[in-house]
């Protein structure tokens, strides 16, 4: 027998190795394959989205590639080689017999635009987009610092997709009703201002719902601005405006009734400093609507959350570093609601209620007063 017939397979258990070892490390190299498989499948998927073919096959019987080629305007040789990466990954169903592929309604309901805030396609394009910076992000490891947001070439593009589909089908019935009151005080008229506004769709959509109060949005990005801008154009909007302003330096006080923040708080390079300038920037009766990411400050109480492992790897890949870049705190997207809390109170805000939303295990829902 050769040399080569008696050595173990990389990562096999070692002739004699201890029962319950070799059954961890079979399982644990399983588990590895599949997410090898499931990180090629994400790829896929987000190529999936932002070319129609999931909305297209949601819409068609079973069909063949060409077929699907030809609904979706698409090359009949690449959708051939994504379908069978996809049929191989349980996604699609095929059938051999006359070889056409269908996208079960089952799964469309988590795959097409249809789907709204369900639809885990679009956020699935995060993880391309954390990729195109992985060189930077090891050089982070090596020496420190941060990787800029200027980096992120489509980061204000996603998240402006991502934001209209939760605020377009919750933002008015769902979020703002959270705060006892607050839809008939927007429907009499007061001050709002959103920080960190991105492109400004919750805004845009606030202001044509309550026409009677003002709002104006704040954002360092001048992309997301503009976008703000042009959409409040469109929709004929002239209680709307948009800044762009460092929100650690808002330098305003006693001004408005309302400011909120949809998941920008914990991307700031200083947020404690963006938190007192909010406190100060309200009326002593003012409200603090704050939507972030639903999660524990502490790492053992996450093993079970549902999102974990994305939440701690966007955070490594973006919402950290970008902080960092700007020699900021360097937050992290976990930071959870027993460090919110605290902040939230050193801000000046002596009342702090979390509420959470039963179709929404992205976020918590804070509602924060300062008497």
């Amino acid at each position: 027998m050769s040399d080569s017939a008696e050595t173990p397979a990389p990562n096999s258990p070692a002739p004699g190795a201890d029962p319950e070892f070799a059954a961890r490390t079979e399982a644990f190299g399983a588990r590895m394959l599949e997410v090898l498989n499931n990180g090629f499948l994400t790829l896929m998927i987000s190529i999936g989205h932002q070319t129609g073919l999931f909305d297209v096959m949601s819409s068609l019987p079973p069909a063949t590639s060409a077929d699907i080629a030809e609904a979706a305007n698409l090359d009949e040789r690449y959708v051939r080689e994504w379908l069978a990466a996809l049929t191989v990954g349980k996604i699609v169903d095929y059938s051999p017999d006359n070889r056409t592929f269908v996208l079960p309604p089952a799964h469309a309901a988590a795959l097409t635009r249809a789907a709204g805030p369900d639809n885990i396609a679009a956020f699935v394009q995060y993880i391309p987009l954390s990729a195109s910076v992985e060189p930077e992000i090891v050089e982070c490891f090596r020496h420190g610092g941060g990787v800029p947001y200027s980096k992120f070439g489509r980061f204000q593009q996603l998240m402006a997709e991502e934001s209209a589909a939760i605020h377009d089908v919750a933002l008015i019935d769902v979020t703002i009703a959270l705060v006892p009151g607050l839809p008939e005080l927007l429907n009499r008229g007061i001050e709002v201002a959103d920080v960190g506004c991105g492109s400004g769709h919750a805004l845009n959509l606030l202001a044509r719902h309550f026409p009677h109060s003002r709002f104006v949005g704040y954002d360092f990005s001048e992309e997301g601005v503009a976008g703000g801008r042009a959409e409040a154009r469109g929709m004929g909007l002239t209680n709307v405006g948009f800044e762009v302003r460092d929100v650690a330096n808002l330098d305003i006080a006693n001004r408005f009734d309302l400011i909120t923040a949809f998941d920008a708080i914990h991307d700031q390079a200083h947020p404690a400093e963006v938190l007192r300038g909010i406190a100060t920037a309200l009326k002593d009766d003012g409200t603090f609507l704050m939507v972030d990411i639903q999660a524990s400050s502490n790492l053992e109480d996450n093993m079970e959350h549902p999102l974990g492992p994305s939440m701690y790897a966007l955070s490594t890949m973006h919402c950290m570093t970008v902080s960092l870049a700007l020699d900021g705190d360097g937050l992290g997207t976990m930071w959870g609601e027993q460090v919110a809390t605290r902040m939230l109170r050193e801000a000046g805000f002596t009342s702090v209620d979390i509420r959470h939303i039963d179709a929404d295990i992205f976020n918590s829902y804070y509602i924060a007063r300062k008497s």
